[in-house]
């Protein structure tokens, strides 16, 4: 995959010491095709346009911190694409024929960026580029933060020379536009967007773009509306004890942590998995058990992973027919499982079993006092 630049526009944005100090553009480079061909920047940047091309990206991220991301432009009903401020910038890059018709196009973009807070310092890059072969055209922005504390070896009397203002690639922000599903077919509805970093101010600075749920956050939508669904069939009548449940649904969809509720049958939670696995197969289930982590697929439930409860103490059943071990050698390599029905009879027995505790008495030798007297 092989991308042909036709223009590149370069910002060297700088950062004031002050905290409240105003960013601002202290160097600016517009290149065409050919001084791109002969310049520094060729070096840096090779590879990279084809690496963000094929860098893979799901429609619904599993985690908020997902480091790739899919944009959809913000449309109201009705609207056309053009209408979204954010498109209509971008297009005009992609259709900007020279590095002089992509200058005021490109100044909109980099005060845009500017206004936005948290923006660190750096270089920021945007490139109108065209796949070989198929002549398809994209725009790459890119954003390099400066690196601390950078130093290179020069020559044998000085040794080592402190670098002010260097950056690398290897952490760079980039958006491509239009999204490229595969070479030959585009969505020009979606951008792709890379920041490997918790701040997600080059998320923002192009406001008129969303960004989709989380796998997460739609199978716990999923789950609170099927849970609002069961209320209403349990308890047709505004009574007290509905809205003592739907005030419990919401306290549970607003706490990061949760308890196991017990309000379902089996079977009820069984068609819950089912209706959330056929549209989001790949979902996880993890939870915890006093300090021991459990980390498998809610398809498993049911199948595989069984909760079971006894003498009300909580067992997590895992079933399979090959247990294997990673590096580090315990001793429960070497077990010999007992039957199921055996544990659980030691489980009810432990949890019956009442320590009395010992009593001194006035009389009697010092055998039978407890070891504190």
């Amino acid at each position: 995959m092989n991308f042909t630049i036709d223009w590149l526009s370069f910002y060297l944005i700088e950062q004031p010491e002050e905290e409240d100090g105003i960013k601002k553009v202290r160097m600016t480079r517009n290149l065409s095709h050919d001084e791109y061909q002969r310049s520094e920047l060729r070096d840096f940047l090779d590879g990279e346009f084809a690496r963000i091309a094929k860098r893979k990206v799901e429609m619904n991220p599993k985690t908020e911190g997902t480091p790739t991301k899919l944009g959809q432009f913000v449309l109201e009903p009705g609207h056309p694409l053009d209408s979204n401020p954010n498109y209509a910038l971008l297009n005009r890059l992609l259709t900007a024929e020279t590095a002089g018709e992509s200058k005021e196009p490109c100044q909109e973009l980099i005060q845009s960026y500017l206004r936005t807070s948290q923006v660190r310092g750096g270089v920021m890059i945007v490139v109108r580029t065209r796949l070989e072969l198929l002549d398809e055209r994209y725009v790459f922005i890119l954003k390099c933060d400066f690196e601390q504390k950078t130093a290179v070896i020069t020559d044998e009397k000085s040794l080592i020379s402190n670098v002010q203002m260097a950056i690398n690639a290897k952490n760079m922000k980039s958006l491509m536009y239009p999204y490229m599903i595969e070479s030959g077919m585009n969505d020009p509805y979606h951008v792709k967007i890379h920041q490997f970093s918790h701040a997600k101010y080059f998320e923002e600075f192009l406001r008129f773009i969303d960004y989709p749920q989380t796998v997460t956050q739609i199978v716990s939508e999923e789950v609170i509306s099927l849970a609002r669904q069961h209320i209403e069939y349990n308890y047709p009548e505004e009574t007290e004890e509905r809205q003592r449940e739907e005030e419990a649904i919401e306290l549970i969809a607003a706490s990061p942590k949760r308890e196991l509720a017990e309000k379902w049958e089996h079977e009820t939670v069984m068609e819950a998995m089912h209706i959330i696995t056929d549209r989001q197969p790949e979902v996880e289930l993890k939870f915890k058990l006093d300090h021991m982590q459990i980390r498998t697929m809610l398809a498993d439930y049911g199948t595989s992973l069984h909760i079971a409860k006894v003498n009300g103490r909580y067992l997590i059943l895992l079933e399979g027919e090959q247990l294997q071990f990673e590096r580090g050698v315990s001793p429960v390599e070497f077990v010999k499982p007992k039957a199921l029905a055996d544990i659980v009879k030691e489980i009810e027995a432990r949890s019956h079993t009442v320590q009395q505790p010992v009593m001194a008495t006035a009389q009697g030798d010092d055998e039978d006092r407890p070891p504190w007297e």
